[in-house]
């Protein structure tokens, strides 16, 4: 085998992120008495809350400034009067309690922990992370999930890749890959850290940066027939 350590993102790689999302913020704006329209609030809430993660893997926001900090921007793009740190609190107890896994996720990460030790590294808060990944049905095949918040450190930063390997007593780079769907945060941090990469494109994006991944897949187990063939 090319490879024996396999690090995995977990939300929009391995969890709908996208559908802890949209039910998080339904489910506060209802506690809120805000009459809510999912088309267009939150349209506007995600494209604040995709800008405010790139300022953070950029360095230009803490993550404990963001967790007040977008639904600041929220409200003031919205014009509507709200608690914004009450708000944060209710988004994420309802965005904790939505771990969504993609059809083929348990599937790909049980077959896969019978050959190869499996990490996560996701860029997340601990609250939040730690009910939807750690307690998810499919934690259990991971030999360990680190999550930035936790350890003060974030993808892309390559100390957070050193961090994950050191907790499994693991050190040969030439045998570690990553997959994840994020070019700048997965597939840079990879690429910062002298790993391998693999991106997961299921919208078949066109990549226009200069960022490389090693691998692109379009389905999650797509990556067993790859890894067969390495």
């Amino acid at each position: 085998m090319k490879y024996e350590v396999i690090i995995f993102d977990a939300d929009e790689t391995l969890f709908d992120f996208k559908k802890s999302e949209r039910e998080a913020i339904k489910n506060s704006m209802n506690e809120f008495n805000i009459n809510y329209d999912e088309k267009y609030h939150l349209d506007i809430y995600s494209k604040i809350n995709s800008e405010i993660w790139k300022e953070f893997e950029n360095g230009l926001i803490t993550q404990e400034k963001l967790k007040i900090e977008r639904f600041k921007r929220l409200s003031n793009k919205l014009n509507i009067k709200f608690d914004e740190t009450k708000f944060a609190m209710s988004y994420m107890k309802h965005l904790s309690n939505g771990s969504f896994l993609y059809d083929d996720s348990l599937n790909l990460v049980e077959n896969l922990s019978k050959d190869y030790k499996l990490i996560i590294i996701t860029n997340g808060l601990k609250d939040v992370q730690h009910n939807r990944i750690r307690k998810s049905t499919i934690s259990k095949y991971f030999d360990d999930i680190v999550i930035s918040e936790e350890v003060k450190v974030a993808k892309p930063d390559s100390r957070i890749f050193e961090l994950a390997l050191n907790n499994i007593n693991y050190t040969n780079k030439d045998k570690v890959l990553i997959v994840g769907d994020s070019l700048t945060s997965d597939i840079q941090g990879g690429i910062n850290f002298g790993i391998d990469t693999c991106w997961y494109n299921p919208n078949k994006i066109i990549n226009q940066s200069n960022i490389l991944p090693s691998y692109e897949i379009y389905s999650l187990i797509e990556l067993i027939d790859k890894l067969e063939i390495m």
